[in-house]
């Protein structure tokens, strides 16, 4: 900040001037006869552009000209779901939620980063978040109609029993809280290119001491 305020003053008093332009002659006997090593220089092989200009080239990830894929707003994959009351279960039983609650859950997966990034909207939930995970709100690892254990554990969404809401990024190694029956946390291992790779054998659910097998739930695909 001094640095900024004391320059701003020196160019405000007159005090500092532009530089001048500098000119560099050339070398005794011109540029033409400069002997550039292998590579460098003038002596560049040309290399014609491809059909479509290079414009056209899809560069491998955290390459070319764009290596933006260093974000994780870069997403690999994006799912967005809504989870009702009459998905839950119970094993593979019907345990419905209440028939007015409804979840909108907008994933962004960028699976390069190992990242998922998350805006989680719940309407029409009361009660108070309860699971036996870290948190009440999950990507479970299940196909449609089954139950299976939670991967994945985000932070609860906020509100009232009308509206509720949470945004943000999680990237691995994830925990859940909960341990399987192997005694390890059913997030350890996991990685968000599972989801990629077969969407359908998953499902993201919030739960409530009021409804505490699932509130909404919905697959991802």
């Amino acid at each position: 900040m001094r640095t900024t305020l004391l320059t701003t003053a020196l160019f405000a008093s007159g005090a500092v001037t532009a530089p001048t332009e500098i000119k560099y002659g050339s070398p005794p006997g011109g540029w033409e006869p400069v002997d550039y090593p292998k590579g460098t220089g003038e002596n560049l092989p040309y290399y014609p552009p491809p059909p479509g200009g290079w414009e056209s080239i899809k560069y491998p990830p955290e390459t070319g000209d764009d290596a933006s894929c260093n974000s994780p707003f870069m997403f690999t994959s994006t799912y967005h779901v809504t989870a009702v009351g009459s998905e839950v279960r119970n094993g593979t039983a019907p345990a419905p939620g209440p028939k007015d609650a409804v979840g909108f859950f907008e994933y962004g997966i960028n699976s390069w980063l190992d990242t998922i990034c998350y805006n989680i909207t719940l309407l029409n939930v009361a009660g108070n978040p309860q699971s036996p995970a870290k948190t009440a709100t999950h990507i479970h690892q299940a196909a449609r109609g089954a139950s299976g254990p939670p991967r994945i554990a985000f932070p609860n969404p906020v509100g009232d029993d009308k509206r509720r809401s949470t945004a943000g990024c999680l990237t691995g190694p994830f925990t859940t809280g909960l341990n399987g029956p192997d005694g390890k946390d059913t997030g350890t291992g996991f990685i968000v290119k599972q989801i990629e790779e077969s969407p359908v054998a998953f499902f993201t659910d919030y739960h409530s001491n009021l409804f505490s097998l699932g509130v909404v739930r919905g697959q991802l695909a």
